[in-house]
């Protein structure tokens, strides 16, 4: 059992806790209305500039970023059309009317196979037929 000393010693420390807070809370609010009502508006004013000018500068970065991202989108956009139109010339080139057109452009005709030499070398093995359904 604690003595009845012990518990007046506490209640007196617990007692002064708030009494410290409360003289501190009157200084400082002493201090704020020490002021004057023209000085607490020309910080309120300023506050209110700093804040104004943050958001400001905030809103101008979100508008620069919103327009990096559009320019990259559109070039984005131009890069795949571009992709497109050159895997649809890939494929006309690479058809055999077009390949057979180009030929005949350039004075190729097609070769007779009655006229067609061979050459045989001697103690060469002849390469195998390539299977017909493997593509190069």
């Amino acid at each position: 059992m604690s003595s009845l000393k012990d518990r007046n010693i506490t209640l007196q420390k617990a007692e002064s806790r708030p009494i410290r807070a409360t003289k501190r809370r009157r200084q400082l609010h002493l201090f704020f209305f020490s002021l004057g009502p023209v000085a607490l508006c020309s910080i309120s004013v300023l506050l209110i500039a700093l804040m104004a000018i943050l958001y400001v500068s905030q809103v101008g970065q979100a508008v620069a970023s919103n327009q990096k991202i559009q320019q990259m989108h559109a070039q984005q956009m131009q890069l795949q059309r571009q992709n497109q139109d050159l895997q649809n010339s890939i494929a006309t080139e690479q058809s055999p009317e077009y390949i057979a057109n180009q030929a005949k452009q350039q004075g190729l005709v097609p070769a007779d196979a009655n006229t067609v030499q061979m050459l045989v070398v001697p103690h060469l093995h002849r390469i195998a037929q390539p299977d017909e359904n493997v593509q190069p």
